[in-house]
């Protein structure tokens, strides 16, 4: 890996990169059609008075290369917390360097130290070369388990029924 790569958690001042990225991601993912982030909800989702996520940086060379972004769930079979990946990306022109493992590492380390019990997110099952990353670090495939979402009309639909 690069040396001058480095990770940092990230800061209000980031927000523009960060959104940049996850339009690209959103891109790179063909759910652009889902794309509707603002910097306003990421700065209250991030920094705000109840920050609901925690976002690291990568950077080469002081320009923002790709970033993370986590929060914190709870297994109750485990009994402890754990940390949940929604989002790691890095640029297309960083790829292949070890960047997005530099990463999983830097949040491996965030949960060891925090006393989470897991470690864990989702991958598309067309995304070749991540899946090939997280095979290479043994992480498992929970083939059994089917993610389930409720969103948009739906859940207010579910929200406002009467009990």
């Amino acid at each position: 890996m690069v040396e001058a790569f480095s990770i940092r958690s990230a800061t209000p001042a980031d927000i523009f990169a960060i959104l940049g990225m996850v339009r690209e991601l959103a891109e790179h993912e063909n759910l652009l059609d889902q794309y509707e982030a603002t910097e306003e909800q990421f700065q209250e989702a991030l920094f705000g008075e109840k920050p609901m996520a925690e976002a690291l940086v990568g950077e080469l060379e002081n320009e923002p290369v790709a970033f993370a972004l986590f929060f914190h769930n709870f297994s109750t079979f485990v009994g402890k917390p754990g940390l949940y990946l929604e989002d790691l990306y890095v640029k297309p022109a960083f790829r292949g360097r070890g960047f997005g493992k530099a990463l999983l590492r830097h949040i491996a380390r965030i949960a060891v130290k925090r006393g989470c019990g897991r470690f864990e997110w989702t991958v598309l099952d067309w995304n070749e070369p991540a899946i090939r990353t997280y095979d290479s670090i043994a992480a498992a495939s929970l083939d059994e388990w089917t993610i389930r979402r409720l969103e948009g009309e739906n859940l207010r639909k579910l929200a406002e029924e009467v009990d």
